[in-house]
């Protein structure tokens, strides 16, 4: 049995088939300055589903991966990335003193962009 055969039969393995036209459509609608077409609320709990498993999967494999598709800043600028987590910041009554205390160098990181120099 193949991989895609075995997500095939995965009763999670549409997020996998659905990840890509999410990227993309979140694309269109930025571009196309529609982005209101898409609830707050479906928003929300998008990032938070993403959010949950980016945490669940770097520490329970604990390994790291790129959080955010593309290379560098391909599929999302330092504004956008920096304005969610002020809010997500904002949102759990959070200050950036904490987040400061929560950050780390991961051994890894240079690994994320390869031929990347420190």
């Amino acid at each position: 049995m193949s991989a895609s055969d075995s997500r095939r039969n995965d009763p999670y393995g549409w997020i996998d088939a659905m990840a890509p036209d999410l990227l993309r459509s979140s694309r269109e609608l930025v571009a196309s300055d529609e982005a209101y077409r898409v609830s707050d609320e479906a928003v929300a709990q998008i990032l938070t589903a993403a959010i949950r498993l980016y945490v669940a999967k770097s520490d329970g494999e604990e390994r790291t991966f790129p959080p955010i598709a593309g290379q560098r800043d391909s599929e999302m600028t330092p504004t956008e990335l920096l304005s969610a987590v002020a809010e997500m910041l904002r949102a759990l009554h959070l200050s950036p003193m904490e987040l400061a205390l929560w950050y780390r160098r991961r051994p890894d990181e240079d690994s994320y962009y390869p031929g990347a120099k420190s």
